[in-house]
């Protein structure tokens, strides 16, 4: 049911082929309550609630002291060929819990911190708060997956993903452009 070590570790190849500044919105996933999922084709994002109808901003975070919103967690991206490898199918992407599956080099050198992503007529805002793989992501695709995406070069790739926040907001359609600012 799980990929395995030496399956995700074949497919590092592929997923260091993906764009590094023009790339594509493959799937959008909206999370309506705790561990609710809705492919959307088409969504809005919003600079105070992230994407709208997602539960974001009524969930919190325990990164804060009152559970407040952290709003460099606002929207969760992570690379659709790291997610189609360790997913094995598509209808499975959703479990990991991130709004965007977009092919497009995440790693921290293409990427970093301040960077700022035009996807459909929004603009997200890459943030340093790291996405690592949790217990959640654990129970979902296994030990090896965990371990790769958690692994030096799964972090110097960000594979388990980015963290953003909205800069502008704007619609976003599966199939859209995701252009890096330059």
């Amino acid at each position: 049911m799980f990929a395995n070590k030496s399956e995700l570790e074949r497919g590092i190849d592929e997923i260091k082929k993906s764009p590094s500044n023009i790339g594509k919105i493959e799937l959008i996933v909206r999370r309506p309550s705790v561990g609710g999922r809705e492919v959307v084709e088409k969504a809005d994002l919003d600079i105070t609630s992230g994407l709208v109808g997602d539960n974001w901003l009524e969930r919190g975070t325990k990164r804060t002291r009152s559970s407040s919103v952290y709003s460099d967690m606002q929207i969760n991206i992570m690379n659709s060929r790291c997610i189609a490898l360790i997913a094995k199918s598509k209808d499975r992407w959703p479990l990991a819990g991130d709004q965007f599956f977009i092919d497009l080099d995440l790693s921290k050198e293409n990427l970093p911190a301040g960077t700022v992503l035009e996807i459909g007529s929004a603009k997200l805002l890459i943030t340093a708060e790291p996405h690592l793989g949790c217990k959640k992501f654990l129970e979902r695709f296994g030990k090896d997956a965990v371990m790769l995406v958690n692994s030096d070069i799964g972090k110097a790739m960000n594979l388990r993903g980015v963290n953003a926040r909205v800069l502008q907001a704007g619609t976003v359609q599966t199939g859209d452009t995701v252009k890096k600012a330059l």
